[in-house]
């Protein structure tokens, strides 16, 4: 088997998807490389030939799966949220029809647009293989690499008194999850993990930014054990790890996304994530 250093996912000229295991953290689209058209093919070093990479995509081996997200996850943002630590990962899914590719426009529709959207720059991992009733030791193994996520959010629908507090209604909208650019695997991101950051810029102005081991309550593999309780999580499934404080609800003035903006999730050892997002339809005022 081959060893995963770096994966991306493509698409080349004509359209297809590719997957390819780089060096380098950045890939430049126009760049001719060594590509896979199955991760499977990857792995086993089978049937690779030259592509030229036209369209970044999320690095997943399967983008057909619900995304898993996390909350409260942070303490620096249960803080400024004002809300208890919960003892155990509080979850939710978002459809994989939310899921959008690195470098790509994020189109909000004047009903999204017009609903408080905000930015959660969150570290992401992908399972490597399908598990139920794992333990945080044996999860560990389980987890085929990291990448970064943006879990955008409409903060109007997480109000209590218009969804009951609830998260899906609020993040599941179509392409409110953005993930990418690499995903790197986790003997590769074991080498910065130790002091590596979380910074969030919109407009190239920082919103979010700490040291994820010092902010971060439950890690990956706890997550996955109590997610995976009673409960089969399939092989290739992304998971949300959650946001540290910065989101734009909790600034004073309280601050959303505009359109045109520029989002920029940045993760030590692991690379950048860049979204802009464009009001298709325009935006009405709620404020």
């Amino acid at each position: 088997m081959v060893a995963i250093k770096n994966l991306i996912a493509f698409e080349d000229e004509s359209g297809n998807r590719l997957f390819s295991n780089v060096d380098s953290l950045e890939s430049t689209e126009g760049a001719s490389i060594e590509a896979y058209r199955s991760f499977d093919d990857l792995t086993k070093g089978e049937n690779a030939t030259n592509a030229t990479i036209a369209k970044l995509l999320p690095p997943l081996p399967n983008p057909n799966l619900p995304i898993y997200c996390v909350g409260l996850n942070y303490k620096s943002h249960a803080k400024e949220a004002k809300l208890n630590v919960p003892a155990n990962p509080p979850l939710w899914t978002k459809p994989n029809s939310a899921l959008a590719s690195p470098d790509s426009t994020i189109p909000m529709s004047r009903f999204c647009a017009s609903h408080l959207p905000d930015w959660e720059g969150e570290l992401v991992f992908v399972t490597s293989c399908e598990v139920r009733d794992v333990t945080p030791e044996k999860a560990v193994s389980c987890i085929l690499g990291y990448t970064i996520g943006n879990d955008i959010s409409c903060r109007f629908f997480q109000l209590p008194e218009q969804s009951g507090g609830q998260f899906f209604y609020a993040k599941a909208f179509d392409k409110f999850a953005p993930i990418g650019p690499v995903l790197v695997s986790p003997e590769s991101f074991n080498k910065t993990k130790k002091g590596a950051r979380l910074t969030t810029r919109v407009n190239g102005e920082t919103k979010q930014n700490t040291v994820i081991e010092d902010d971060m309550i439950f890690d990956p593999a706890r997550v996955l054990s109590w997610m995976s309780q009673s409960t089969t999580i399939p092989a290739y499934t992304a998971v949300m790890t959650g946001t540290p404080a910065g989101v734009g609800a909790f600034h004073s003035p309280r601050q959303f996304l505009k359109n045109g903006d520029l989002i920029e999730v940045e993760i030590s050892g692991i690379g950048t994530l860049k979204n802009e997002v464009l009001f298709e339809d325009g935006q009405d005022s709620i404020m």
